[in-house]
Formats: C-alpha cells, structure tokens, sequence
C-alpha cells in the first residue's frame, strides 16, 4: 500500500543515515476504503493527494512540537511516500490514517516532498496556530490555508540526500 508519512529536516537526515525510518507513533496517512467512502467523486490519484496533504498537516504538528521543545525546526513541511506491507487501517482516528508495523526501509521509498524556501515564513506561522486552527479558530485557519497553498516539491528518493546538503 502506498502511505504518506509526515516527517521533518531531521527525520529526513535520519532516514539517509539509518536507511530507514520509523514513522513518530507509526502513523501514516493513506488511500483507505473509509477515504474513499468519503468523497463522493474522485479518482485515485485525487484521493493520494488528499492523504497526501493530510500527512502535510500532520509535518506542521510535528513542527509545532520542535518550536514548542526550542529545536530551531526547519520550516518546511514533509512527506515520505513509501510503499509497505502491514498496514492496519485506523477509521476511528481519521479517514486515512493507517498504522505501520514496522520502520520503512530506504528501498521502500517511492518519493519524498518538500516545501520550497518559499513557504518556510507561512509554514512558520501555520506551525504557531495549528493547534488552534485544529480547534476550529477561523483566523488559525486562514493561517494555515496560507501555508497548504504552496505546493510540495517532489523528489526521489536518490535525490534526497542532495536536497538535505542543500539546507
């Protein structure tokens, strides 16, 4: 199955290191028959996309936890597609929430997204009102609308540590 992990800078460097991941809690993000029940229309790879950006929004939560534990985070919201095995199916979370039962290993990795230099000032400040927009705030949602409108860069999983010299 193919899943959307959220991720960071530093789980980014880990997984070249280690050459696997653990994904925080083994949550991950997926094209679930409960996703699919829930919209009325749309193919495939519009349902990916919206896991996708499900798995967008939970990289802000996890760079809301750097800020919050003074780690400097890099504010660029990430996401590892990866194609795995063992996947439980986790409706009473979410729509798309699965849980993984083990690390991805590197050779899994399907492709990796990023958020240009671009969106790192919305980014930023969509991490300091997630929270508050997951509470239903409009102004907290305006906020991260800003930030859900840039795109993800994508790049392969050969490309990744490049990427992270980059940074």
């Amino acid at each position: 199955m193919r899943v959307y992990v959220p991720a960071t800078m530093p789980m980014l460097r880990e997984l070249v290191a280690d050459r696997e991941l653990r994904a925080i809690n083994d949550t991950a993000f997926a094209v679930t028959p409960a996703l699919r029940e829930a919209y009325a229309s749309g193919d495939d790879e519009e349902l990916a996309e919206v896991a996708m950006q499900e798995a967008a929004r939970a990289s802000l939560r996890l760079l809301a936890e750097d800020q919050a534990a003074d780690n400097k985070p890099i504010y660029r919201r990430a996401v590892i597609a990866a194609d795995v095995d063992g996947v439980t199916l986790r409706p009473d979370l979410d729509d798309a929430v699965v849980r993984l039962s083990a690390a991805i290993p590197y050779d899994r990795i399907a492709s990796i997204h990023v958020d240009l230099a671009e969106a790192e000032a919305d980014v930023a400040k969509a991490a300091d009102v997630i929270d508050a927009a997951d509470m239903g705030d409009p102004d907290a949602e305006f906020v991260l609308g800003d930030a859900e409108d840039h795109q993800l860069a994508w790049y392969a999983a050969q490309e990744l540590p490049f990427l992270l010299e980059l940074l």
